[in-house]
């Protein structure tokens, strides 16, 4: 089974995740201090009846569980594949429920508000993130021992690295991948929900929008108003121009040339009729 790699780049706060044999998280820039040092490979102790190691020699709340390494500092969960980082901070909702069972004693730095409770029970977690939380874990603090799953190995082959020759990132997850093939079993493990340490701050402003670039509407320009036309009317065949007019494209004759006109007309009849007497008279 494919489990997820994720790199983590704390400054952005971003996860990229890729697959490989096991879960890795590796980080593309060093982690923010989260104010604890392991100078060397720890001496991991199982807690009884758990599938979870604590570290009792570290002054911190210390524990290895189904491949990786958890701390609480801070009031804030934290997890790394190597020894001493760097680490991912990881949301209350998303921290395994092995994890938070441990008893209150396994935590060797424990914070003021664990004062007073069991020692052998573990913390109120429900009492201290609220019950947004609680509703949101119902039952993490309830589980069948029988059914739990054996302890993760240690990764002891990470012992030879310390000082100086402790890993970069990226060979980390090159070395994770060459010597420790431990397949992850618990959902939250499987798929961290990751998140930067509390120190490192989202640098990114808020989204600007562009000024608005629309061109102002202008008012629309009044229309030059046209006189009114007088209506079109028939004063008779006078006023018509004749067809012929009409297709050799001339107007309509005026009354001088009308006049004309009937003159020539009866200059011919009077012609017509003197030829007529002249014709009778001859005969």
């Amino acid at each position: 089974m494919r489990a997820l790699i994720l790199s983590l780049a704390l400054a952005a706060g971003l996860m990229v995740p890729a697959t490989a044999q096991q879960l890795s998280l590796s980080f593309a820039i060093p982690g923010v201090s989260i104010g604890i040092n392991v100078p060397r490979y720890p001496e991991l102790v199982r807690v009884p009846g758990y599938p979870v190691y604590y570290a009792p020699q570290l002054r911190s709340n210390y524990f290895f569980y189904d491949g990786l390494y958890w701390v609480f500092q801070g009031d804030n969960w934290y997890a790394s594949n190597w020894y001493d980082g760097p680490w991912g901070s990881v949301g209350p909702a998303q921290v395994p429920a092995y994890v938070l069972r441990l008893p209150v004693r396994y935590y060797r730095s424990p914070p003021q508000y664990f004062r007073g409770w069991r020692r052998d029970a573990p913390p109120r977690w429900g009492e201290h993130w609220g019950p947004g939380w609680q509703q949101q874990r119902q039952g993490w603090d309830r589980w069948d021992r029988r059914a739990m799953p054996a302890p993760a190995p240690r990764p002891v082959y990470q012992r030879p690295y310390s000082g100086s020759r402790y890993p970069p990132a990226e060979q980390q997850r090159f070395l994770q991948e060459r010597n420790y093939r431990h397949q992850p079993r618990d959902e939250f493990v499987r798929q961290p929900q990751t998140l930067p340490p509390q120190r490192v701050q989202d640098q990114r402003l808020p989204e600007q929008r562009a000024p608005d670039q629309r061109v102002p509407r202008q008012a629309p320009q009044p229309q030059p108003r046209q006189p009114p036309q007088p209506p079109h009317q028939d004063r008779g065949d006078a006023h018509r121009v004749p067809e012929a007019d009409r297709n050799s494209g001339r107007g309509p004759p005026n009354h001088q040339e009308l006049r004309q006109e009937r003159g020539k007309d009866d200059a011919r009849r009077d012609e017509r009729r003197d030829d007529r007497r002249d014709d009778r008279g001859n005969r």
